[in-house]
């Protein structure tokens, strides 16, 4: 199995403790709330409510485990002002292909990579061939197409604006 880094941005860990507790005080009662309903119906062996609901109820209650252990194990990495101009962990990186087209990443933890955000896992190629480069350094990434290269524009540890 393939070993999870345990660092998260601050947003990240915010996001898996909102996510917890929606689980935990709203999801859960009111499947818990259905699923008695149901109950109260008769025949559970045919009663495709219940069933429905039971098999519902244990997904939600395997993902409240997993964030609870995840929780416990995440370490947030705090920017540090040393970081300028470099790329480590939580940056956002502006980068250009050798044909002139751009593309914006974020390097997060792996509980928080997210392609519709461009959020990069930190173990990902890209990541991996990113850290520790400067504005203007030149990076290879080997990809399932062969060898790209990209430049690096810019580096910052606040999002982008989009214009």
């Amino acid at each position: 199995m393939h070993s999870r880094s345990h660092l998260i941005t601050q947003e990240g860990r915010i996001a898996l403790e909102k996510e917890l507790d929606h689980l935990w005080r709203v999801e859960r009662r009111q499947v818990t709330q259905a699923v008695t309903e149901a109950a109260a119906h008769g025949d559970r062996s045919e009663n495709a409510e219940y069933k429905e609901g039971k098999r519902r109820l244990r997904e939600i209650d395997r993902r409240i485990r997993f964030l609870r252990k995840r929780l416990d194990v995440v370490k947030v990495v705090e920017y540090d002002p040393a970081q300028n101009g470099k790329v480590f962990f939580g940056a956002w990186v502006e980068l250009e292909n050798e044909n002139g087209q751009t593309a914006r990443y974020r390097i997060v933890g792996t509980d928080e990579f997210d392609p519709q955000k461009n959020a990069i896992s930190v173990n990902s190629p890209m990541a991996r061939a990113l850290i520790g480069k400067e504005v203007d350094d030149e990076v290879t990434v080997q990809t399932p197409e062969g060898k790209k290269i990209w430049y690096i524009n810019a580096i910052q540890y606040q999002p982008f604006h989009t214009d």
